[in-house]
């Protein structure tokens, strides 16, 4: 079905034309990739393993981002059979896999999608190979190296967008210093958070999901998908208006899998955030409901070298029974209303509407 004063498939149509758009994104990631990777065989052969790396990580994913993107680009009149959008994409997925590369690193944690996250790969290189000198620092500085790579790449692939539309940039430019600034004040939680006390610790914890996560999940790009388009000003504030709060309510539940998640299921150890000493809005609610002994022992035992498994384990029962989960829940179920109620009104045809409606739901509604 064609909307016939458009030429934008309909509503029938939707989920072929997502399947199509994510494969032309997987497409040229493989491709530019690929390039990258003889360059960097000019150097040395030993240098490839930074790509061989990159490109393992982004294989599959949910390609949320690119998807936001596309149908923000569609909403303001892009047509589905641009390259210049998927071009976006594919530089959104480098932006990811950068941040991921990164807070992995910065998390110490083992594993990404049931794999092992960069610097154990790289680590596990170093212990195969017999190399000489400390294992596990060559892997931290080699995923630093990396995500380094992977943060030029994606700048480098959104530079060949031409024309080049200012607005875009704009966009771009912002939601990667959004993404340093929300990074940097998460690891400062996790360091200051216990002399900060629990008064505004929720507060605090919202604005690390808003601009560590929420903003460039889900905001920035479906705005950087209007803009391609041309989106005015209007369409672009109806956008945030969607976006921001379905982006927000998208890592609430992250942080709820972090803690409660089915490792079959999201591919990292059940309570994995609670050993990284993720101080998530859960926690923050948790600092305000529980006993002041049960508090006590969020303070001294989160994120601690020597957490048992019968901690973690005593940990999330204590979320649970005091009211957190429950919390976090509600925030998650009131920000997913607030977006809904602003799609009704956001000025795109029904059929993308209810695109955006089931690519909110489904990021929100995700086991991993």
């Amino acid at each position: 079905m064609t909307d016939s004063a458009t030429g934008i498939p309909g509503t029938t149509d939707a989920r072929a034309l997502s399947a199509d758009f994510a494969t032309r994104v997987e497409d040229l990631l493989d491709t530019f990739l690929e390039e990258q990777r003889e360059i960097l065989a000019g150097i040395s052969p030993a240098a490839v393993e930074l790509v061989s790396a990159i490109k393992d990580l982004t294989r599959g994913g949910k390609r949320l981002r690119p998807m936001f993107a596309f149908w923000g680009f569609l909403g303001a009149g892009g047509s589905p059979d641009s390259h210049q959008i998927v071009r976006a994409g594919a530089a959104l997925e480098l932006f990811q896999a950068a941040a991921l590369i990164h807070d992995d690193l910065i998390d110490r944690s083992d594993t990404r999608r049931g794999q092992p996250a960069i610097h154990r790969r790289f680590e596990a290189l170093h212990r195969t190979e017999g190399w000489h000198r400390d294992a596990a620092r060559f892997g931290e500085a080699a995923s630093v190296l990396a995500g380094d790579l992977c943060l030029s790449l994606s700048e480098q692939l959104f530079s060949t967008i031409i024309p080049a539309v200012p607005g875009a940039r704009t966009i771009f430019d912002t939601m990667r210093t959004q993404v340093m600034a929300g990074q940097y004040l998460d690891v400062l939680e996790e360091s200051a958070g216990p002399s900060y006390g629990p008064a505004e610790a929720v507060a605090r914890a919202r604005t690390i999901v808003r601009y560590k996560s929420a903003k460039y999940s889900a905001e920035n790009p479906i705005l950087l998908g209007g803009a391609l388009a041309g989106a005015d000003r209007g369409l672009l504030e109806a956008y945030s208006r969607f976006a921001l709060p379905m982006g927000e309510a998208f890592q609430l539940r992250d942080d709820v899998l972090g803690v409660f998640g089915d490792p079959g299921i999201t591919g990292k150890p059940a309570g994995d955030d609670l050993r990284e000493g993720k101080r998530t809005e859960i926690i923050a609610h948790a600092l305000t409901l529980a006993s002041p002994s049960e508090q006590e022992f969020i303070q001294q035992r989160l994120g601690a070298e020597d957490l048992a498994e019968a901690e973690v384990d005593s940990m999330r029962t204590l979320l649970e029974s005091c009211g957190a989960l429950k919390a976090t829940e509600d925030s998650i179920s009131a920000l997913t209303a607030q977006g809904l109620s602003a799609l009704e009104l956001l000025p795109v045809l029904p059929h993308l509407r209810e695109a955006l409606r089931v690519l909110g739901l489904a990021a929100i509604e995700r086991k991993s």
